[in-house]
């Protein structure tokens, strides 16, 4: 179809979307970024956030990424992420323990790759947890 993009996103896990979309959006390094059918290529990281995906159909469905890379070419994006979830698959209390896990290895860190590891996990445990959040007032 010429007003879709093809979308994979794939984490370690596995495939979790293929399918067609009329626009994607994402949480990439530099800033969130909207992605349209033959949007011109990029390249970019992604940070932790939500991806939303307005399919072909007319449905939008939500994912959280941990973190990842996203390449753009004119009628094909391909998320390949550290981690991938369902909106509807995000666990609060996991998400919580693992914010305060971080909280705890980051106090008294001096070692500068633990201390970024830890600000890592921080990272990824707030944006799930400002996703459960956004999807609780959406509903």
């Amino acid at each position: 179809m010429a007003n879709t993009i093809h979308l994979d996103i794939v984490s370690a896990e596995g495939q979790i979307f293929a399918g067609e979309a009329s626009m994607v959006f994402a949480p990439a390094a530099e800033g969130d970024i909207g992605i349209a059918p033959r949007h011109a290529p990029l390249l970019t990281k992604l940070k932790p956030g939500e991806i939303r995906v307005q399919t072909a159909a007319g449905e939008e469905q939500t994912f959280f990424v941990g973190g990842g890379t996203l390449e753009i070419q004119p009628h094909v994006v391909t998320v390949l992420a550290d981690t991938a979830i369902r909106a509807h698959d995000l666990d609060e209390a996991a998400a919580l323990q693992a914010r305060q896990r971080a909280l705890d290895a980051a106090a008294g860190k001096t070692d500068q790759i633990e201390l970024a590891e830890a600000q890592a996990e921080l990272a990824r445990a707030v944006a799930q947890l400002r996703m459960i959040e956004r999807l609780r007032k959406s509903r």
